[in-house]
């Protein structure tokens, strides 16, 4: 027996000590999502009331899988203490004549990392943020898990967009849509009026893709907390029938939460098996057999035909293969893909997302930056949660006069949350 797998049980007083002492927090230092002992961690099983010290050293960050060493105390700050903790570069902007700011496209979690990271580095850089909604700060994993743990819609939203942006001091520009960048003015045309910048930083993310032949109005796509609230909504409170088009790592994990929700869910994907992006791990098979309780039939091999919806509003979807499956909303998980409009209005290098260098995440204009879903490093999209908060990071000391932080792109280990059966890939 190792005794170092089996801390030594604290002293009754010591524990009496830590029982009576403030709960704390301990943020991800690879996603930034952060563990709080009063809540615990519902989906690997820790109650709340957990203290950090308790939690075995292999739990993995529910969001992107890195283990407790990368967790460190947080205690988010005041904007006074940021100012105070930023005085050495306050002002640094203004003596150097760039008023103008940074301006961030996008306020999903890359958007507001975005925002984060700058002011920590400089309390009087003007930022102002661009949303095509209402910007309210929210844990996109959340979406995949969100039935299964019983939350309410409101219930998802950590922080209005409102608040966070009187937060952090930043001017918040809500339900305003990018148009146009032009690079020769330095100037950003929104639906609320054209915006000057100093820097732009593009986070405004991907958007769920399509496959030809299924008519838009017909799908649900959920990639943001918006359409995932319509969807709830729609679904209401009696079990209903659902098909789910891609059994990718999205596809599975909203099988397995409205499975777990009670609905009746039928997963159809192009390959013989669910998360077949990653072979090596054979993970479907585990993931079915994990199922067999649950009201999910996997169709492996199939193709959509053809969506219609009947005068009673049921949709009947055909498959090449001759098969009919009849759904109360069908669900559309195929992927992701980078809107080209904005980087194209610029000429912006383009590989299957905005062309970014790898160390500097700048991209072919030397005063545009960005990072999350919308990139493309060295021909490969970043679709995933942990490179963000190290992306913000080297954004951040770029623009604001920090000292360099080269980014490394490198493989991110994928957590699966499908309850019945966790899962983490590489």
């Amino acid at each position: 027996m190792n005794a170092a797998q089996f801390p030594s049980r604290p002293t009754p007083v010591a524990a009496a000590v830590q029982a009576l002492a403030p709960y704390r927090q301990f943020i991800c230092h690879a996603c930034g999502w952060i563990y709080d002992e009063a809540e615990g961690d519902a989906d690997s099983g820790l109650a709340p009331g957990t203290r950090f010290e308790d939690i075995p050293e292999d739990w993995a960050c529910p969001l992107c899988g890195v283990t407790k060493a990368d967790f460190s105390p947080y205690e988010a700050p005041s904007l006074e203490a940021l100012r105070a903790r930023a005085e050495s570069t306050a002002g640094h902007w203004v003596a150097s004549g760039r008023t103008p700011g940074v301006v961030i496209v996008g306020a999903g979690r890359a958007g507001w990392q975005m925002a984060e990271a700058l002011r920590a580095l400089d309390a009087q850089l003007p930022i102002t943020l661009v949303s095509a909604c209402a910007g309210d700060v929210y844990d996109k994993p959340l979406l995949s898990v969100a039935m299964a743990r019983g939350l309410a819609l409101e219930a998802l939203v950590k922080e209005r967009g409102a608040d966070a942006a009187r937060r952090l001091g930043v001017r918040l520009l809500a339900d305003t849509h990018a148009i146009h960048i032009n690079r020769a003015q330095r100037q950003l045309r929104t639906t609320r009026g054209t915006l000057r910048y100093g820097e732009l930083i593009l986070a405004h993310g991907a958007q769920a893709a399509l496959p030809a032949g299924l008519p838009a109005a017909l799908c649900w796509r959920i990639n943001h907390l918006g359409a995932y609230q319509k969807l709830r909504t729609a679904l209401g409170d009696a079990p209903k029938d659902v098909l789910i088009i891609g059994a990718g790592l999205i596809g599975s994990e909203l099988a397995n939460d409205l499975a777990l929700g009670g609905h009746r869910i039928t997963l159809l994907d192009l390959q013989a098996a669910p998360l077949a992006r990653w072979p090596e791990a054979q993970a479907g098979g585990p993931l079915l057999a994990a199922w067999k309780d649950l009201p999910i039939r996997f169709l492996g091999c199939a193709t959509v035909n053809a969506v219609a919806r009947d005068a009673q509003g049921r949709y009947r979807v055909d498959t090449a293969c001759g098969q009919r499956i009849e759904a109360d909303q069908v669900i559309v998980c195929s992927g992701l893909q980078t809107p080209p409009r904005l980087a194209r209005s610029a000429g912006l290098a383009w590989q299957g997302g905005i062309a970014v260098d790898a160390a500097t995440l700048r991209t072919s204009d030397p005063h545009i930056h960005a990072l999350g879903d919308c990139i493309s490093v060295n021909g490969q999209v970043s679709r995933f949660i942990e490179p963000i908060a190290r992306q913000a990071r080297t954004i951040a000391a770029a623009i604001a006069g920090g000292e360099a932080v080269p980014y490394e792109h490198r493989a991110a280990p994928v957590r699966v949350k499908t309850s019945s059966q966790p899962l983490t890939l590489h």
